[in-house]
Parts: C-alpha cells; structure tokens; sequence
C-alpha cells in the first residue's frame, strides 16, 4: 500500500494499516451494499406473497432502501470529515445492525419498508467512508487501483449472496435471508472496532458550519472532473440496478426458474463482474485511467445492444439473457473504481462530502428506476432489457465524451 500523500500546506502522518488489512476493510465495507440486496432478492417473490403486498409496494423495500442510502450520505459525508471515519463507521454499522434485526422479524409489509430505509441509511455511513478512507490513503490512480481490489472483494462476496439468499429462502424461508445480514453486520463492526484506526489525518472542524458547508457542496459541485465520475457512475449503476430491481421477478416469476436456481444466475453475473475488476488493474497499467474507462464503455454498449437483440429475436430464455449482461458487467468492473476514485481525486480535503454526493446521485437514480419499474413490470422480459440497453448508452456516451474532456483530477485544496 502506498503511504497517504501530503496535500498543500498539510503533510500528511503515515497511517500505520498494512496493506492486506485495508483491502479487507475496504471489501467488506463495500460489500455491504450487495449484501443488503443480493441477499433478499431471492426472497423477493416469496416475501411479497407472505406479506400479501403488491409487486409496486414490494419494490419499495429496495427502491426506499436505496433513496435512504443515497440521502443519508449527504449528511454522514460531511460528519466524517468533522469528527473523522471511524465513529461515523461505528455509528453506522451498529444502527444497520439493530435495523437488520428489525427486517426480520418485521410482521407486515408497512414495518419492513420503514426496517429497510432505516438500513439503507445506515448503509449510507459505512460505504460513504469505504470511499473517503481510499482518498485518505491513496492517489486518485493508486485509488482507483486498490479500489479494484477491494471491489474485487465485494465481487467475491456478491457471488455468494445471491446462491446463499436462494438457499435460505428456499430451505428456511424469506426471514432466513433477512436475517443472514445480521451475521455480516456484526462480523464486520468487530473488525472495525478492533483493528481500524482513523485514517483522516486532517480533520476540518468547519466542516458542519452552514457556510462552509455550502461552500464545499458548490466547490465540488462545481468541478467538471466530479461530474465527469459521477455521471459515469451513475449510468453504470443504473444498468446494474435495472437488473438487480426487475430481475427476480423476470427469471422467476416469467422465465420459470426456481429461487435457487435464481440464485445461481445470480452468481455467474457476480463472476463477470469479479473479472472485471481483474481486467480494471490490467487496462490501468496499459492504458490509464482515461482510455480505460472508454474501453469499458464500448464493452457496456455492446453488451447492452446484444441483450436487447436477443429479445427482439425472441430468445427469452435465461441464458440468452444473461450473456450479454455478463459483458454489461465485465465493464461495470471497471467503471465503478475509476469512477469512485475519480469522483473524490480532486477533494482531498472534502473527501466526505465528494463521496457523499457522488453515491446521492447514484441513489438517486436507482430510486427512479425502481419506481419506473414497479409500474412497467408486465410479465414480460422488456422492463428489465430496455433498462439496461438504455443505461448502456448513456455510459457510453459519457465515457467516450465527459470523461474524456475533463477525466484529469486536479486536486483542490
């Protein structure tokens, strides 16, 4: 791991974490968003029927969730960078673990959906300072190395939820899975407690003054290089949260499979993704921040373009699905680092507040998309293929032109 780099006018003290244990740190506290999705979503059919709810309602309990996350996250951004990561960690992963208990053990729909949004916006302090710490210790391109490792990570862990979440929902039922992200939660605030240390050298005690919290807000705001990431961002995500809102009822409920072979498919879309992360260190070596980036908006459109080809031809069977979705995600393994890095390189001082805003926008648009989909699922496999088709073009777009033009973080101070 390289050592945290001085900013102007503050040189930084060397945090003492080796290298293998902030990986660790970093992977499960990213994984903790898949987590919190993949895990149920298995469920998700079953769930709606136990709670005698509507499929618009049910999708509430991940859209809400989602809309939590990506508000909660304006506030923690700028509470970490006053009072450091750490506490903000702690504070967070101990309310998502009394929420987690909560969801499921929840009697009824109206109590999950509050349950959920209460996760979500715990989940907004814990992968808000995921990011922020990598600012903290690295580079914006180192950053966005070992954010592909750490995300590598998050790949591994995605590959088991959705087959664990199918299991437990089928062997034990939905409260099984719910209950799975107790054991994750806890597991992961003793690691925090006991082995991380702050890793924000310089803390900024006007972080929460109205003005200066404006001030940051507009200074980012106003930087093209953050727009750049963090539309770039945003479009991947849209693809993956197309599929991740739509997908249980597509292959269960229309294509026939069964939760755990649901999960399954789960998984192989998980390994792409894996690779992915691999092929991001690989085009960052060769090619640099930029270039990858467009080379991964090709692999998004073409994988994007052939799923709502296959449609078009009729093939609406799971394979032929996943597929082109599996190229969808090799790319998302390489958008998300160089997009989470590059979002935050040019704030190294307000690391927080970059992040925070960055992930609103991400939630922001997957609270749409759920809320879109809730109305168009119609039985048929088109919601989910021109969800992603159309986010694919519009990452395309943005890695060939934003990113591009302004893909250079200078860091302000």
């Amino acid at each position: 791991m390289s050592a945290p780099f001085a900013t102007a006018g503050h040189p930084a003290t060397p945090v003492a974490i080796p290298s293998a244990l902030a990986i660790l740190v970093l992977a499960l506290l990213l994984s903790i968003q898949p987590v919190t999705t993949d895990l149920y979503l298995p469920a998700l059919p079953a769930l709606t029927r136990s709670l005698g709810s509507s499929v618009s309602v049910a999708q509430l309990t991940l859209s809400g969730l989602l809309l939590a996350f990506g508000c909660s996250q304006l506030v923690w951004g700028p509470l970490s960078d006053r009072f450091g990561r750490r506490p903000i960690l702690l504070a967070g992963l101990s309310i998502y673990t009394v929420a987690s208990i909560g969801s499921a053990l929840a009697p009824n729909m109206s109590l999950l959906i509050l349950w959920r949004v209460a996760q979500g916006a715990a989940m907004g302090s814990v992968v808000m300072c995921a990011r922020a710490i990598v600012r903290d210790l690295y580079t914006p391109l180192e950053g966005a190395r070992a954010m592909s490792k750490a995300l590598t990570g998050l790949g591994i862990v995605a590959c088991v939820c959705a087959p664990l979440g199918g299991l437990l929902a089928e062997w034990l039922g939905w409260r099984a899975s719910l209950s799975a992200l107790t054991v994750y939660a806890v597991a992961t605030l003793t690691l925090v407690a006991l082995r991380l240390p702050e890793t924000l050298v310089h803390r900024n005690p006007r972080a929460l003054q109205p003005r200066t919290l404006v001030a940051t807000w507009l200074q980012v705001l106003r930087t093209p290089t953050f727009w750049a990431f963090s539309l770039q961002t945003t479009a991947t995500y849209g693809g993956l949260f197309s599929f991740l809102a739509s997908s249980s009822f597509v292959f269960i409920d229309v294509l026939g499979l069964s939760r755990t072979q649901y999960g399954g498919a789960m998984a192989s879309v998980c390994v792409a993704y894996f690779a992915g992360t691999f092929l991001c260190r690989r085009l960052l070596a060769r090619f640099g921040l930029k270039r990858s980036v467009a080379i991964a908006g090709g692999l998004s459109l073409a994988g994007g373009t052939l799923m709502a080809l296959v449609a078009f031809l009729g093939w609406h069977h799971p394979v032929a699905l996943l597929l082109p979705f599996a190229l969808f995600m090799l790319a998302h393994g390489v958008h998300q680092p160089c997009g989470q890095s590059g979002a935050v390189g040019p704030f190294p001082q307000a690391a927080g507040v970059a992040s925070a805003l960055n992930g609103f926008m991400m939630m922001l648009a997957a609270f749409g998309i759920g809320a879109w989909l809730g109305l168009r699922l119609d039985g048929t496999v088109w919601p989910l293929v021109n969800g992603i088709w159309f986010w694919s073009l519009v990452l395309a777009v943005i890695s060939w032109t934003l990113v591009q033009k302004f893909g250079d973080p200078v860091e302000r101070a």
